[in-house]
């Protein structure tokens, strides 16, 4: 294969050559690093990821080739994507292509033959910062157009506007999936748990959810600085306290602040499958998959307590609002599983949905 140079350059002046593969043309974004050894594919296409230039930090990208089953929605939301090599001939009985023609199909900007060690250590001491990847070095006047780039939209541009029905077998419940970028394998998640899930867009109103009689609703994650939301905001105050609520991600971070608390842009944000949290209540530990790069202020949390904490930086993970029937996680629910059946999240909230259930019947 022909080796095209191309530049990534950072705000701070930095620039790394390497050469193209994947999508041609221009990329701008803000650079972050992911720490997953595995499960590309749903990097690429996590909503979450949404105006975002991804560095891997695995060395090795690519080796089990394009498997569709694996992606999170209908396509990739990365800006662009950064590796240190990628694998040219991927070898796995599931795979239906390579990765750098699944790049080309979705328009995604890759560039391979970069220091990702040397990426992440900057971005670890400086925190996150915007990038483009060009077929140049940017100027200087081109590197303060570059830090004024801001991610904005983030949820109504990942959001479907449409209504989504998935059935489970044998259906206990019916959760109303409030869809700010949600993963398709939340929704397959909560099928495999006897949900039946009806996916509203990021638009809905409170009373638009509440009229569907659901037992739950699981306010999704997403991208972007939750703050940002202030419509979705006021329509989460008239949710809470009226249906069993569980907040993921960036639905977390909502409830918090609609509740009266503060959220703040991490330095570098958590991004990959080993995040250790631990669970206040019982002491124990678990090994979370993670992608976001804000955080609830923990002692600014309002009408909850806190009752999961990051092991690595003391951060907010997930927060109990008892008297409102709703609890919310940072972390996927799916990483504290040890087979489905003995999941503690989704056994919380079913417990909650459970005794909504009777009361509504009692009345």
């Amino acid at each position: 294969m022909e080796k095209k140079k191309v530049y990534l350059s950072l705000q701070n002046g930095r620039a790394f050559q390497g050469y193209r593969f994947g999508a041609e043309g221009e990329a701008t974004g803000e650079l972050v690093f992911s720490t997953g050894m595995v499960g590309y594919m749903e990097t690429l296409t996590d909503p979450s990821n949404f105006g975002q230039i991804v560095v891997q930090t695995f060395p090795l990208i690519g080796n089990y080739g394009a498997i569709r089953a694996d992606v999170e929605s209908e396509k990739a939301w990365v800006s662009a994507y950064v590796v240190r090599e990628f694998c040219e001939e991927p070898s796995n009985f599931r795979m239906e292509g390579q990765l750098e023609t699944y790049l080309k199909e979705q328009g995604v900007v890759g560039i391979y033959g970069v220091d990702t060690r040397e990426l992440t250590k900057i971005l670890r001491e400086e925190g996150v910062m915007n990038a483009k990847i060009s077929n140049r070095p940017l100027k200087e006047q081109e590197l303060k157009a570059l830090s004024d780039y801001k991610i904005t939209n983030a949820v109504e541009s990942v959001s479907s506007e449409k209504k989504g029905y998935f059935e489970a077998e044998n259906a206990k419940y019916t959760v109303a999936l409030w869809n700010l970028g949600a993963k398709n394998s939340t929704i397959a998640h909560l099928n495999e748990q006897g949900c039946n899930v009806v996916s509203m867009p990021a638009s809905s109103t409170a009373e638009e959810i509440l009229a569907l009689h659901a037992n739950g609703v699981v306010i999704s994650d997403g991208p972007g600085d939750p703050k940002e939301n202030a419509t979705l905001l006021e329509e989460v105050k008239k949710l809470l306290g009226n249906v069993p609520v569980l907040g993921l991600g960036l639905g977390h971070q909502l409830v918090a602040l609609a509740l009266g608390g503060k959220t703040k842009k991490q330095k570098y944000g958590h991004r990959g499958g080993n995040q250790p949290v631990k669970c206040t209540k019982t002491g124990k530990v678990y090994i979370s998959s993670q992608n976001h790069g804000y955080e609830v202020v923990a002692d600014s949390v309002k009408g909850g307590r806190t009752n999961f904490v990051n092991i690595n930086d003391g951060s907010c993970e997930g927060v109990e609002y008892e008297e409102l029937q709703a609890f919310t996680l940072q972390f996927t629910p799916e990483s504290c599983a040890i087979g489905n059946s003995e999941n503690p999240i989704y056994t919380k909230f079913f417990a909650m949905m459970e005794k909504e259930k009777a009361y509504a019947e009692e009345k």
